[in-house]
């Protein structure tokens, strides 16, 4: 299960975020069939056989094409998408999506939190109303955040503790700066609300993207670990942005080692149970292959 992942079609929607100089080797169409060619290595024996799709730009119509897109390809279980949450027609937009084609798909909401200044945006009473809206439909929330912005999502979680969040690429430690002290401390308190997860996903591109090795992903491995448990972790491929810094195989080789040491329950919570709980997904029959070499 690769429990986040993108595509988009320029010719169809724009992506201007991709318009960074440092995005010109992703600035092209990428589709579900592309993930497919990409995603080959096994991790810990276990093929991609599912996955879920996040949104990139705030767009309903974006999130309506996603619906339709998992409605269609058996490889998505799952969709993220993004509304309007300071709307007060939230709780509308919601119903006519999952009344709408691949509706059923529909699992969280997602907005770009991590671009807002206001450092109070997630407490702002209409975000808090929208959030209300999307708890009561039994939808989770994706938390896209900088590290600065922790504080703000520990006090939605204890505000709002019936609402599933799920922290993407494990709020962006600053891997290429070294210095993960704070990070860690935000991290541990925020992992202390129950019905938080995270994704171990985005933190290749968080690291020097030519020279990043898995000795350096690992102390954030660690704390994710212990913070949260296998339990409430979800592998992520965050594909194509991983392309910046080597790509969905060279991530899953990551992964394979730093599972090593797991037992094969922690192992299957990581790259799957986790993720299929907190998104309701069906669960799906797994393509194993045995490890050829023992870890090292």
């Amino acid at each position: 299960m690769d429990a986040h992942h993108h595509v988009w079609d320029l010719a169809r929607r724009p992506q201007p975020w991709l318009d960074s100089p440092a995005h010109k080797p992703i600035r092209r169409t990428f589709g579900v069939d592309d993930l497919r060619s990409a995603a080959t290595r096994p991790i810990a024996g276990r093929r991609l056989e599912s996955t879920v799709v996040v949104q990139c730009v705030t767009s309903v119509p974006e999130t309506r094409e996603l619906l339709a897109l998992a409605d269609d390809d058996p490889l998505v279980d799952g969709v993220v998408g993004w509304a309007d949450l300071t709307s007060p027609a939230i709780g509308d937009v919601l119903d006519e999506l999952r009344a709408g084609p691949g509706g059923s798909y529909l699992r969280a909401l997602r907005h770009l939190v991590q671009g807002e200044l206001d450092p109070q945006w997630l407490q702002y009473p209409a975000v808090e109303r929208g959030l209300r809206a999307v708890r009561d439909r039994e939808l989770g929330y994706d938390v896209l955040i900088r590290s600065h912005q922790f504080p703000q999502v520990v006090r939605l979680a204890e505000r709002l503790p019936g609402l599933r969040l799920v922290l993407d690429h494990a709020g962006k430690p600053p891997i290429a700066h070294g210095d993960l002290a704070d990070w860690e401390r935000q991290v541990r308190l925020l992992a202390r609300r129950p019905q938080v997860a995270c994704k171990v996903s985005g933190l290749v591109t968080e690291a020097s993207h030519r020279t990043w090795n898995v000795a350096g992903i690992r102390p954030v491995w660690d704390v994710l670990l212990s913070a949260f448990g296998p339990e409430r972790l979800m592998f992520g491929s965050d594909w194509p942005v991983c392309v910046l810094a080597g790509g969905w195989n060279r991530w899953a080789a990551t992964v394979d080692e730093l599972l090593c040491g797991c037992s094969g329950t922690e192992t299957e919570a990581v790259l799957a149970g986790t993720a299929t709980a907190f998104y309701g997904l069906e669960p799906t029959p797994r393509d194993t292959e045995e490890r050829t070499a023992p870890c090292s």
